[in-house]
């Protein structure tokens, strides 16, 4: 998966690629590049990001839609909590809904996705993004996350939303320490027991940059470490900035399985 931008203040990029013909250019190179979804946001969810109003997002959203409509070649998601963004978003075109905060922000989302037949990204976070890393406390991270993932999958199919539809995310620093996003990495494979694919969006997060000793530094080479160690542990999908080194690290990783015994 893709990352597209389309914000003046997202923590990497923002800035980037508000300009919907850059949006677009962007999005077919990450096609080009060998992504197999672009997810498309319209609003920050960093840590302490101030809430866009859904008109604002939507005049940042539309005019990439737009244009992305007859020439991307493959799916597009548009990562939002707000229900009515989705449904804009699911009539011109969208694929996947990238929902952080797994339904917990907007009661109307379930209803919206369940009734167009898109398939839904259920990522966890406690609090919203300006409260989520306040004081972020669990007595057992992995056994927690697994379990409120587990009441909104249950959530998500109480409204219709079947359950090959739905993707779930451990939310890597939303609402987590530098150690919560570490065990959870060391423990993901523990959330295939949810029954849904599991994605994972470690890119370029602050954590990484902790690991490496540089707030400064590139942060892409530690966030191709935990590419590789997500897919060994059968991760379904990775959400990324670098999709070129991304899918090469995963084809070198393909090769090695196929090879015979």
């Amino acid at each position: 998966m893709g990352i597209l931008n389309v914000t003046p203040d997202s923590f990497s990029d923002g800035g980037a690629w508000v300009d919907p013909e850059r949006a677009l250019e962007h999005a077919l190179r990450m096609e080009e590049e060998g992504a197999d979804v672009v997810d498309i946001g319209a609003e920050s969810t960093r840590p302490g990001a101030m809430p866009v109003p859904l008109e604002e997002e939507w005049r940042r959203l539309r005019p990439v839609l737009d244009r992305l409509g007859g020439r991307l070649g493959i799916p597009f998601s548009v990562d939002t909590y707000k229900a009515e963004i989705a449904r804009r978003a699911i009539a011109l075109g969208a694929r996947m809904i990238n929902c952080v905060g797994a339904l917990s922000l907007d009661s109307a989302m379930a209803d919206v996705v369940a009734g167009s037949g898109a398939s839904i990204v259920l990522m966890h976070m406690r609090g919203t993004p300006q409260t989520m890393q306040e004081n972020p406390l669990y007595r057992d991270v992995v056994a927690e996350v697994c379990d409120e993932l587990a009441a909104a999958v249950h959530r998500a199919e109480e409204h219709g939303i079947a359950r090959e539809r739905i993707l779930v995310d451990p939310g890597l620093g939303f609402g987590k320490t530098f150690e919560h996003n570490l065990l959870l990495l060391r423990h993901v494979d523990t959330l295939a027991t949810l029954g849904c694919p599991v994605l994972i969006g470690p890119s370029r997060k602050s954590f990484v940059a902790r690991v490496l000793g540089s707030e400064t530094g590139d942060r892409d080479d530690g966030t191709m470490a935990l590419v590789a160690w997500a897919a060994l542990r059968g991760i379904h999908m990775v959400r990324v900035h670098d999709v070129r080194r991304t899918r090469n690290v995963i084809r070198i990783l393909e090769a090695v399985r196929r090879v015979a015994h």
